[in-house]
């Protein structure tokens, strides 16, 4: 019998490992990547009246995006502070700035139970997340040293 349990990654019950945490994040940046490309594409007049200012059909679609979004970044958030054995409203501090960015380094970093825990059993990373993580963090650190070489930072 396996140690190991495979649950729905979309519901916030459960645990998710560093890698699934961040294939997960990854896999919502791409969706959210292509998401606005499709609109660009079909609808730029959506993404020109964004950009006026005006508070048209492009507004409510960008807020129910962005909602839908950080539905699924607090779900991903509370799986991964389960894996630590913390309560699921942890996740709240990822709304406080300065706290956010000590809690995603936290929850990227620090290891997470290998046995059962309050929240249940370990959950495997599937092949498929694990490729994707090592992706995501290949894909941030070329992100990091790019902003550092091109003077984005130069100002701090």
């Amino acid at each position: 019998m396996s140690q190991y349990v495979q649950d729905s990654a979309l519901s916030a019950a459960g645990r998710f490992g560093r890698l699934s945490f961040l294939a997960w994040n990854c896999l919502l940046s791409l969706g959210l990547a292509v998401l606005i490309a499709i609109i660009a594409v079909v609808a730029p007049n959506l993404l020109l009246e964004l950009s006026s200012g005006s508070m048209g059909i492009g507004m409510i679609l960008l807020v129910v995006i962005y909602i839908v979004v950080f539905y699924f970044s607090f779900i991903f958030t509370i799986r991964r502070l389960h894996d630590r054995n913390h309560t699921g409203w942890l996740s709240l501090l990822i709304l406080v700035p300065l706290v956010n960015i000590i809690l995603g380094l936290y929850l990227v970093f620090a290891p997470g139970d290998d046995r059962q825990n309050s929240y249940g059993a370990v959950r495997e990373t599937a092949g498929w997340e694990k490729v994707l993580a090592w992706i995501f963090i290949v894909l941030m650190i070329l992100a990091i040293i790019g902003s550092f070489s091109a003077g984005v930072f130069s100002n701090l």
